[in-house]
């Protein structure tokens, strides 16, 4: 996704005016203390369970915040550097460019594999043990970094085959598309958003009709998970917007033409910051179990593991 896209705000032709250009980076920058502040107690907290790192399902959940905290503390440092420095060097536009996709991409393959285990849990509750061992959870993380790493890396190195050294020390206003330029990646992106459209929505719709089928005719404690999995299909619909991301700034721009920074500025709000902002309250807060644990950490109460 062009993570770096909501920064064309600065773009000569598209410049928000003094005051309004400071408004957004307050806005921008105290959601983004907000989350990481909430982020990082549910991080605090589940270090300190033993409760929580021995459950393949806390693992990726935690996976799910640490990733979300990287992703948006890259975003907001290239929202920020788009009305301060302006133009940085190329070779450092790539690295935060590179790392902000990273996280992108894997948030919504995370949570396909967060819908996996849950399907397990509530259908084949007697073999979820035997399925979803920690070995095979911390694996699953690895392929899915190495899946985005597969899907993002390659557009260094197009950009290394097609444009000579001299462009990796200019200065160049940072977006994915003046730091990697070449038409080739954005046919290659193309054809990796649709991919990865098709593999995480099959798995989406399939794992939640049939959890939803179960939790109308089983136990209680299916049934118990349908608030969660209509909420987690929400966060999942924001996130699968990545996918469609030149299409909606296109869209975007022809629309609201003379309001089209504070579209990219809704456009970025909806589509990077609301799903990582309701991660905690989905899989965290709304966890019995973590939320007993959190509340003992917020209230500086000391607490057995």
């Amino acid at each position: 996704m062009d993570v770096s896209s909501v920064n064309t705000t600065g773009i000569v032709g598209y410049a928000d005016s003094f005051s309004k250009a400071v408004t957004k980076n307050v806005i921008v920058v105290f959601i983004g203390i907000s989350i990481t502040y909430i982020n990082a107690s549910l991080i605090h907290t589940f270090s300190k369970h033993q409760i929580f790192y021995t459950n393949p399902r806390y693992i990726l959940f935690i996976h799910l915040v640490i990733n979300d905290m990287i992703q948006v503390s890259l975003t907001i440092i290239l929202f920020v550097i788009s009305y301060t420095i302006y133009r940085i060097n190329v070779s450092v536009c790539c690295v935060f460019i590179l790392l902000a996709l990273f996280t992108t991409e894997n948030t919504p393959l995370n949570l396909a594999c967060m819908a996996v285990e849950c399907y397990i849990a509530v259908c084949m509750p007697l073999r979820h043990v035997e399925i979803c061992t920690i070995k095979r959870t911390l694996m699953l993380i690895g392929l899915i970094w190495t899946t985005t790493m597969l899907s993002v890396i390659s557009d260094l190195f197009i950009t290394f085959a097609t444009e000579p050294l001299d462009f990796f020390h200019s200065q160049v206003f940072c977006l994915r598309e003046t730091a990697f330029p070449s038409p080739l990646i954005v046919e290659k992106r193309v054809i990796t958003y649709s991919v990865f459209l098709v593999i995480v929505w099959c798995t989406i719709f399939y794992t939640y009709f049939r959890i939803l089928f179960t939790a109308k005719t089983a136990s209680k404690d299916a049934k118990k998970a349908r608030n969660t999995i209509l909420l987690n299909g929400f966060q999942l619909l924001l996130c699968m917007a990545i996918y469609a991301a030149p299409q909606l700034l296109d869209a975007l721009q022809k629309w609201f033409p003379k309001n089209f920074t504070d579209s990219l500025f809704a456009y970025y709000i909806v589509v990077q910051v609301l799903p990582r902002s309701i991660s905690p309250f989905i899989y965290g807060i709304r966890d019995n179990t973590f939320r007993r644990y959190l509340k003992r950490y917020l209230l500086c109460k000391d607490s057995k593991p």
